[in-house]
C-alpha cells in the first residue's frame, strides 16, 4: 500500500524491538541505537516516538538530478543510460571523509528537503525517459521504507531501482530491501577493521556479509567500490587482500572501481588521490583475478573502459561518462569472440552521455 501525497511527519516501521530497561533498540543496522522517548537515533532520520521507532524523512528528499548511470558507479547495468539521483538526510555511519556530508551530516536538512512522493518520483523517472532511479548522496538503509515504496511504484511503470549503499545493514531488514532492488554499488570503504572503526564508526564484517548476501541469495545486479585515501587504505597488501576476497568469496566478474579522494569534511588536510595509485590498484585487482577492474574520478579512458576478459577486445569505450566503441552484439556478448560480458545490457547502448541535469519535482 503507498503512502499517501503528503508526507507524514512520522512514518511507522517494523525493525526494532523493546529492552528490559525500557529503552527501544532500532534493527535496522548494527549500530543497534538504544533509544529513550524522543530520542533520535545516530542516522538522525529515525526516531523514537510513542514507544515505537519511526521515520521522520518519509517522503522528504533533495538533489534531485539526471545522471549517467556510470556515476553511481555501474558500468555493467543498462549503459549510457540515464538514472534520476535523489537522497535524503541521514546517514548511519560517520566517515570523516563524506564526499556529500553537505547533505548526509546537515541537521537542518531534514527539514528543509522538498516533498517527493514515491508515485511522484516514479512519474518523474518516466517522463523524464529514465530507464531506472538511485537512491544515493546518502544511505538507503535509513530510509528503508520509503526506499521500497518508490522502487515499486518506478516498478509499475517500468523503472528499475538501484541502491548506492555502505552495505552496513542487519540481515533481515536486508533480505526485505534487495527483494525490491534490481542493481546496486556498494561501497567497500577498506579492507581492514581499523579503518572502519577508526574512520567510519562501522565495522567491516558486517559489510562483507552484505556483499556475500548478495552474491549468494539475491538475482541484484551488484558491483564494489573503494574510495582510496592515501595513507589510509591504499596499500599494496590492503588492496591484495581485498581483492584475493573478492575472488575467492563473490567470483571473477564481479566489477571493482578504484576512485580518487579529494579533501573534504573532516579529513581536508589529507592529499588527493595520485592518479597512479588507482591504476596499481586496478592492476593488482586484475592480477588476482578480478576480471573487470576500473579507475574514477580521474580521466582515464583505459582504466574507464570495458575489455573482453576472454580475448582482450574493447568491448565498451568510455571517456569519463561518454560513451565511445561498443564492441558488444545484441545478446551482450563479445562480437570478436562471443563471450559473453557480466551484467544487465540491451540490445543497444543509451546515449545520455555525461550531462547532469537538475531536475524539480512536482
Amino acid at each position: 500500500m503507498m503512502a499517501q501525497l503528503q508526507p507524514p511527519q512520522s512514518y511507522p516501521t517494523r525493525y526494532w524491538h523493546q529492552l528490559d530497561d525500557g529503552r527501544i533498540q532500532c534493527d535496522i543496522c548494527p549500530r543497534a541505537c538504544k533509544l529513550h522517548e524522543g530520542q533520535q537515533g545516530l542516522c538522525f532520520v529515525r526516531a523514537r516516538e510513542h514507544d515505537a521507532i519511526v521515520l521522520t524523512s518519509y517522503g522528504r528528499s533533495s538533489g534531485f538530478c539526471i545522471d549517467p548511470i556510470e556515476k553511481k558507479p555501474l558500468n555493467h547495468f543498462l549503459p549510457g543510460t540515464p538514472v534520476l539521483s535523489f537522497g535524503t538526510a541521514g546517514c548511519n555511519l560517520a566517515c570523516k571523509f563524506c564526499q556529500n556530508w553537505d547533505m548526509s551530516k546537515s541537521r537542518e536538512m531534514d527539514t528543509l528537503a522538498a516533498t517527493a512522493m514515491p508515485q511522484q518520483l516514479a512519474e518523474a523517472a518516466r517522463h523524464y525517459g529514465c530507464r531506472s532511479i538511485a537512491f544515493t548522496y546518502n544511505d538507503p538503509v535509513i530510509f528503508h521504507e520509503y526506499a521500497i515504496d518508490v522502487a515499486q511504484a518506478c516498478h509499475e511503470v517500468g523503472v528499475k531501482s538501484v541502491a548506492v549503499t555502505a552495505g552496513f545493514m542487519c540481515p533481515e531488514p536486508r533480505q526485505e530491501f534487495y527483494r525490491y532492488m534490481d542493481a546496486a554499488n556498494v561501497d567497500l570503504k577498506a579492507f581492514t577493521e581499523r579503518f572502519y572503526h577508526k574512520i567510519c564508526g562501522a565495522h567491516l564484517a558486517e559489510v562483507l556479509d552484505t556483499l556475500v548476501y548478495l552474491k549468494q541469495e539475491t538475482s541484484v545486479w551488484f558491483e564494489i567500490t573503494t574510495l582510496l585515501i592515501p595513507g589510509e587504505n591504499d596499500s599494496s597488501q590492503e588492496l591484495e587482500d581485498m581483492s584475493k576476497w573478492v575472488v575467492e568469496h563473490l567470483g571473477p566478474d564481479v566489477p571493482m572501481h578504484f576512485s580518487a579522494f579529494h579533501p573534504d569534511w573532516k579529513m581536508r588536510d589529507t592529499p588527493h588521490t595520485p592518479p597512479e595509485t588507482l591504476t596499481r590498484a586496478r592492476n593488482i585487482a586484475m592480477k588476482n583475478g578480478v576480471r573487470y577492474a576500473y579507475t574514477g574520478n580521474v580521466h582515464d579512458s583505459q582504466g574507464g573502459s570495458t575489455w573482453c576478459a576472454s580475448c582482450g577486445e574493447l568491448l565498451i569505450e568510455r571517456d569519463w561518462y561518454r560513451l565511445g566503441r561498443w564492441g558488444l552484439n545484441e545478446h551482450g556478448e563479445c562480437r570478436h569472440c562471443g563471450a559473453a560480458l557480466p551484467g544487465v545490457f540491451e540490445s543497444r547502448p543509451g546515449n545520455w552521455g555525461p550531462r547532469r541535469q537538475p531536475v524539480r519535482i512536482s
